[in-house]
């Protein structure tokens, strides 16, 4: 596991993947999923389908879609995590 993945999975919902770390949230009727990547330095935004929503798929993000508190909190794991947050405002 990369060192930014084994700091980054000590924050709160993280976990590792791969070369990746992800955490999901929840708030009101939207559910993310926040992935991590540590070899390009980005962060990615999924919509997860909820429960109700049996045949949805996972979409893309982009960032002007995401709630505020959200990329707010990411970035907070970020720093907590010794990562530059600067990463999270990078486009694809």
């Amino acid at each position: 596991m990369r060192d930014p993945i084994a700091a980054l999975v000590k924050q709160e919902g993280w976990r590792a993947e791969g070369a990746a770390a992800r955490v999901h949230y929840e708030g009101g009727s939207d559910r993310y999923a926040v992935e991590f990547y540590a070899e390009t330095g980005r962060v990615l935004y999924w919509a997860v389908p909820t429960d109700d929503d049996e045949g949805g798929t996972a979409a893309p993000v982009p960032r002007d879609g995401v709630p505020e508190p959200l990329r707010r909190r990411v970035r907070e794991d970020l720093d907590e995590a010794g990562i530059d947050t600067e990463v999270e405002r990078r486009e694809l």
